[in-house]
């Protein structure tokens, strides 16, 4: 069968498979191939990208990932899959693959390092180009690196600094222009076509998908009788490989996706049937902070999706701090995403089953790490701010910090504040502190309501521990 033969045939059991799945009708199969998926396709202008059509999606298969498997091998590491100390907190067995333990801390080196050993010599000469927000840039870098291939990648203005610092130090011409990846991508596809770099999207180029896959082919080797897996979703590129090992080899396993509520690119895409724009917010889970899915990884992962979970950014900081506090793991957003699923208590129909969490990267600033160990400890109820009005005579401050010392409150930070009170005998006491849990911030509560007429706590719309 010759190549274009093989790409119609995939197109044709993609569009077959999706009106399975979702019981489409003949007009919403439009929607997969026709008018709007064009016009999808136009924010590109001129420049397209030749492995991913918006018509003619492809569709990889298990022995492309197996493929994938045997090449890369020597390349990459064999991530660890134990179980985690999590697994009595939420009363399921969960095991953490541990793909953050790659060399540049992300699983995007097992689709990059497989695009590149596929490239043609004469490709090779020429290099390649990308577009990426920082994990596939550094995948590819390195990779590009350690292979001899000349690389160029376009990084938008949000990427975090640490990701182009790592670019730079695998020798590749870095180039951070864009605003967000849409952006970046028209960037990187128009220098492709004027230099004649290969351009390789970080989650919609057939070897990237079949690359990723392979850390399906991992787990199931790992772990026994698996009942679901959850995979954090940006481009739709991770899910669709990781999807279509495990599906062939454990079909009764359930396929979760899991999103930040601030870029949910693949619900809007089921929504929509159809890949489509999805502005993004501001996110911890910057490494899923991709308007608009992939045609091929969406085409490949809807007939074997069991569910899409959309989680909020407070359980995402909260699962930072759990993974850092019960794993020792230090994670980016979108390693934690999965985990975040389970805290918010979407995947409950799982409880005392077998679930393996991909934790995906860990490529996280550290300025940005900080903040979120202190989100995540305001979402757990551990860190309490409140106003307090005390006497402003001797030991009326002294008092306030004597009964916090016994009920054993940690006072992070205090302010004075006269000038804006009526009383002139009074003192406003801002106080933020660290309590336990939930339960011991309620015992502070209670405490200071009994001692002080004049006591407001602050209840932050993240607050989600007990109580809440």
């Amino acid at each position: 069968m010759s190549s274009s033969d093989q790409v119609a045939g995939q197109s044709s059991s993609a569009t077959a498979i999706l009106d399975d799945k979702h019981n489409f009708s003949a007009g919403d199969k439009k929607a997969v191939t026709g008018a709007e998926t064009k016009a999808a396709a136009e924010q590109l202008d001129e420049f397209t990208d030749p492995f991913c059509n918006a018509d003619i999606p492809q569709i990889i298969t298990f022995q492309d990932v197996t493929s994938a498997a045997f090449k890369i091998k020597n390349g990459i590491e064999y991530t660890p899959c134990p179980k985690s100390h999590l697994s009595e907190m939420v009363d399921m067995d969960i095991y953490l693959k541990k793909e953050f333990l790659q060399f540049t801390g992300s699983f995007k080196e097992r689709g990059a390092r497989y695009a590149l050993v596929m490239l043609p010599k004469e490709q090779r000469k020429k290099g390649v180009i990308s577009a990426s927000l920082g994990n596939h840039a550094q995948g590819l870098c390195y990779h590009c690196w350690k292979l001899g291939i000349p690389v160029t990648v376009v990084m938008p203005s949000k990427a975090s600094l640490m990701k182009i610092q790592k670019c730079r130090d695998y020798h590749a011409n870095v180039i951070v222009q864009g605003s967000d990846m849409g952006e970046a991508k028209k960037i990187a596809l128009k220098m492709a076509h004027e230099t004649g770099q290969t351009y390789i999207n970080g989650y919609d180029h057939p070897h990237i998908m079949a690359g990723q896959g392979t850390i399906g082919l991992e787990i199931v080797e790992q772990v026994s009788n698996i009942d679901a897996i959850v995979v954090p979703v940006g481009g739709g590129g991770l899910i669709a490989g990781v999807a279509t090992a495990i599906k062939n080899l454990s079909p009764q396993t359930k396929i979760i996706g899991v999103e930040s509520e601030k870029c949910p690119s693949f619900t809007k895409a089921l929504e929509n049937k159809a890949p489509v724009y999805t502005p993004n917010k501001e996110t911890l889970a910057d490494g899923l902070a991709v308007p608009q899915v992939g045609y091929n990884a969406f085409a490949t992962t809807v007939p074997l999706l069991d569910k899409m979970i959309v989680v909020k950014e407070e359980w995402i900081a909260l699962a930072i701090l759990r993974l850092v506090e019960q794993e020792k793991c230090v994670v980016e957003g979108a390693g934690a995403s999965g985990l975040a699923a389970i805290l918010a208590g979407h995947l409950d129909e799982f409880k005392a089953k077998r679930v393996v969490l991909l934790i995906c990267g860990g490529n996280i600033d550290t300025t940005i790490f900080g903040r979120c160990l202190e989100r995540g400890l305001a979402a757990d109820g551990r860190l309490q701010r409140f106003t307090v009005t005390v006497s402003d005579g001797p030991g009326g401050v002294s008092k306030l910090c004597n009964l916090l010392a016994k009920l054993g409150v940690s006072i992070k930070d205090i302010m004075h504040e006269r000038a804006f009170i009526r009383d002139i005998h009074s003192v406003e006491v801002k106080v933020v502190c660290e309590t336990r849990d939930w339960i011991h911030a309620q015992e502070m509560r209670n405490a200071l309501q009994e001692a002080y007429d004049n006591v407001y706590f602050y209840d932050l719309p993240m607050a989600i521990g007990q109580g809440s």
